[in-house]
């Protein structure tokens, strides 16, 4: 373990946030594969691991993102030390309102009457995808800028935390694939496609990682703003997607102590890893 963790530890940041991003990939992936093996998910199990989901990104955008935001105001801007956090906070969240309302999607549980963005003829798989990728991407780019930012031996981003946010993003991802496939299944697609279709959803985060990475790489003096930008569009997600979805069928209490459960578990990688 320990020697993985050193050759991990030698490798270029960008290398470094393409592997972990590559893993949460693979969760995803995982949580897909359900659909060979149950053609039904039981609601309240799928509930309980969207609000899992949600507790797990409210605590990543808090010990990961926006506290190390702060920190690195202080030590790297000459705004006051909560200026860069709030605005970087803001404009994620609002880039995430504008993809939202450009980017045509469904999302699970719904019907197609009630898929948001521009009117389109594409087909339900494909919305539900779009969907999922959606918010697939601030969860990339926060992976990136984490691993992005330790090249500076800032005492604020560590290697530890990076890797936490990315185990907690990872974790995450597993109700994200299955949300997909397993509807998808259930609507007689086979288990072949509806695994390619749950799968695709985390293709985005690769993407956004190495991006986000090389982004802070290249200019230090946006950091804290980058931190604290994914963890707007985080909790925007959250607020307008995962939490919703965890009460659509009234199993209000069941999701209400997931999404404590996964807050606490996030909470405890980042403090213990960090």
């Amino acid at each position: 373990m320990d020697t993985a963790y050193a050759w991990f530890a030698e490798q270029h940041p960008v290398y470094q946030a393409l592997l972990a991003t590559l893993f949460t990939w693979g969760v995803t992936a995982l949580g897909a594969a359900l659909v060979f093996f149950f053609k039904k998910m039981n609601q309240k199990i799928l509930d309980a691991m969207l609000g899992f989901a949600a507790g797990v990104m409210i605590a990543a955008s808090f010990w990961s993102l926006l506290a190390p935001s702060i920190e690195m105001s202080r030590e790297t801007s000459s705004l006051p030390e909560w200026a860069p956090a709030l605005i970087g906070f803001l404009a994620g969240g609002l880039f995430l309102a504008l993809l939202d309302k450009l980017l045509p999607h469904l999302h699970p549980g719904l019907s197609m009457k009630e898929a948001e963005g521009p009117k389109t003829s594409l087909r339900r798989s494909v919305l539900l995808v779009l969907a999922i990728t959606l918010h697939n991407i601030p969860e990339g780019l926060a992976i990136g800028v984490a691993f992005g930012a330790v090249a500076y031996g800032l005492p604020s981003a560590t290697l530890g935390a990076a890797i936490a946010l990315a185990i907690g993003i990872g974790l995450q991802n597993f109700p994200e694939g299955t949300a997909v496939s397993v509807p998808l299944r259930r609507e007689g697609m086979s288990r072949r496609k509806s695994f390619f279709y749950g799968q695709l959803s985390g293709i985005v985060e690769p993407i956004a990682g190495v991006a986000g990475a090389m982004l802070v790489l290249s200019m230090q003096s946006i950091l804290p703003y980058a931190l604290a930008f994914a963890a707007g569009a985080m909790i925007f997600v959250v607020v307008e997607e995962l939490i919703p979805e965890s009460q659509l069928a009234k199993n209000t209490d069941l999701a209400t102590l997931a999404t404590l459960a996964g807050f606490a578990v996030m909470m405890t990688l980042d403090v213990a890893l960090g």
